[in-house]
């Protein structure tokens, strides 16, 4: 690999991203895994501890995580990872990262859940010292991150090592190459009997270790709309699945923003970022954004073919050594489709 191009804006791909961490900018508590290297983001890992939190908080500018944390009107109690521990659902907890960063002053981070984590209603936010705002890193950020975890619907069993959240580096602050809304696909014509997926009340604990082992009938109710059309319930949780034709072109990343005012009286993704690549298997035209929705206020109706989501597309500063689906991803091609964690419907 060339050396990066300082000059160049646009989102850094997994061969600058290791060049960052040869050059020590980018370290760890343990070796940092080669696949933790996506094609334009790094996967975080969870430390050995986690503390209960009374209330979730930001630094503020001047102060660390640790110096809040010594504030006992905050935590509750510690956790430890090490051999797994029980996260319960509706409490805050926080914990380190492995990673810490030493970010260069004309590079930025941004952090969000992986696809996985947002599939299961585990709502989680990265923050870092002096920080004002959630999942942001500033430029120059020389220092430790830490997670926020808030299990929403299921209660789940955490160990030191798990990855819930994704870091994203941006150079130069590149500006957006376009915007695009999803539209909903509620057509059983379309997308099958099944058009989306609810989540069940005091359903069983869910083990992150165990990939497809769980039943997810236990943990989720199938959605039927005969008239192309649903009722979100306030609070509750919803896999549902855009029209079909999503492609990630190899030279551009997206991020699928948490929420859009305008589009509706819900929260759409938890998750959102898509890395160069990401869309069809071979036999495919494209695949579809699977999308993470609460409905927030009041009963809210949603229809086939309704924007709930919006795509903001960015350049790259450089050329991935693998795209996505190039790795067996598990979401690559994908259809109307739950976590990883959950055996076949």
């Amino acid at each position: 690999m060339t050396q990066n191009d300082n000059t160049k804006s646009g989102v850094l791909t997994d061969n600058m991203l290791r060049e960052l961490a040869n050059m020590g900018k980018i370290n760890a508590q343990t070796k940092i895994e080669d696949n933790q290297f996506q094609p334009a983001s790094l996967d975080l890992r969870l430390g050995d501890f986690a503390y209960r939190m009374r209330a979730s908080f930001l630094p503020g500018v001047g102060k660390s995580v640790e110096e809040r944390l010594k504030d006992e009107d905050i935590v509750l109690h510690k956790l430890d990872l090490k051999n797994g521990a029980v996260l319960e659902t509706g409490c805050v907890y926080l914990a380190p990262l492995q990673e810490f960063i030493d970010l260069p002053q004309n590079i930025e981070g941004i952090t969000n859940p992986k696809s996985s984590t947002g599939r299961i209603d585990v709502f989680v936010r990265v923050i870092n010292d002096g920080a004002t705002a959630f999942d942001r890193v500033r430029k120059g950020y020389h220092g430790p991150l830490w997670v926020e975890i808030c299990p929403r619907t299921f209660s789940v069993l955490l160990q030191s090592g798990e990855r819930l959240a994704q870091l994203r580096l941006k150079q130069n602050s590149p500006p957006t190459i376009k915007k695009m809304d999803l539209a909903l696909d509620l057509d059983p014509a379309s997308i099958g009997e099944i058009v989306g997926f609810r989540a069940r009340r005091h359903a069983p604990l869910l083990d992150l270790k165990n990939i497809g082992l769980h039943n997810p009938r236990k943990y989720f109710e199938p959605l039927y709309a005969p008239d192309k059309k649903l009722v979100l319930d306030p609070g509750e949780f919803y896999i549902l699945a855009s029209q079909a034709g999503l492609i990630i072109e190899k030279h551009l990343a997206a991020e699928m923003v948490a929420t859009a005012e305008d589009l509706g009286e819900f929260r759409a993704h938890y998750a959102g970022f898509f890395d160069p690549g990401f869309g069809p298997n071979e036999s495919q035209s494209g695949a579809r954004g699977v999308l993470e929705v609460r409905g927030r206020d009041v009963p809210f109706v949603i229809e086939h073919g309704q924007p709930v989501a919006r795509l903001v597309y960015e350049e790259l500063a450089g050329v991935p050594d693998k795209y996505y689906g190039q790795s067996n991803n598990n979401y690559q091609g994908q259809g109307l489709k739950l976590s990883k964690l959950f055996s076949a419907w």
